[in-house]
């Protein structure tokens, strides 16, 4: 069976897509490594995003150490199979960077339409759910929402991750993010992933965190993901 991972959030901008192709290269490359095909890759992401922000990032990259679909129209019952793909041991699924999460409370948290339905199946059928989650205060409700109107309804495991802190930014609001996810009850990764300019400029310069050179600030950057990779495959979530 194929492992799926969705990274999802109804807050736009907390660096899902970034989340989805680096988590996946980075697994990509712990899996292949000492096998003797450079074409073999048992890692795939699929975006269901319609901005399509994994896709275009992809077509900038020369040599993708992953697989990546371009999902969104596609049909619902491919989506539907992505927990048995032959030859790919993990799955990891980009979002939209936006959802109607039903303000007045109606039906299953979810509004109409493709993006919907797609969301809809992917989650029936992950193993996990990854939440990125921003230092700031308008990230708080918009988690809570993702939490408690998707993920914890339909019994998914799901961990939030703090994504694109500025160490430079001091450590306030980084704490009193840790505090809200803790006292909220949710399970909370240990790795944070520090804000660099690499990450930021990846995309138009055509790398994944793999490809970023090991040593000075791009190693430190790279290392966050490789981190945090180990301790998603490494500690259960609840």
């Amino acid at each position: 069976m194929t492992r799926v991972t969705v990274l999802v959030s109804q807050k736009g901008g907390v660096g899902k897509s970034t989340a989805t192709v680096n988590l996946a290269a980075v697994r990509a490359h712990q899996l292949t490594a000492g096998h003797d095909s450079e074409s073999f890759s048992p890692v795939a992401a699929v975006s269901i995003d319609p901005q399509g922000s994994a896709m275009w990032w992809a077509n900038q990259v020369d040599s993708l150490p992953f697989h990546l679909v371009q999902a969104h129209d596609d049909p619902l019952d491919w989506l539907a199979q992505l927990s048995n793909l032959r030859g790919i041991e993990e799955v990891y699924v980009d979002t939209a960077g936006w959802l109607d999460l039903d303000p007045d409370g109606a039906g299953d948290g979810l509004g109409d339409g493709y993006s919907a339905a797609a969301l809809r199946t992917v989650l029936s059928i992950a193993d996990e759910a990854l939440v990125p989650m921003l230092t700031a205060p308008l990230c708080f409700d918009p988690t809570a929402r993702t939490i408690r109107k998707l993920l914890e309804p339909r019994t998914i495991p799901y961990r939030v991750f703090i994504n694109d802190w500025d160490p430079r930014d001091g450590e306030h609001w980084l704490n009193e993010t840790k505090a809200f996810v803790t006292s909220s009850g949710w399970p909370l990764a240990e790795t944070v992933i520090r804000h660099y300019k690499i990450h930021t400029n990846a995309a138009a310069s055509g790398l994944v965190v793999t490809q970023y050179k090991q040593s000075g600030t791009a190693g430190n950057a790279a290392s966050d993901f490789y981190r945090l990779a180990n301790e998603l495959n490494t500690v259960g979530a609840r």
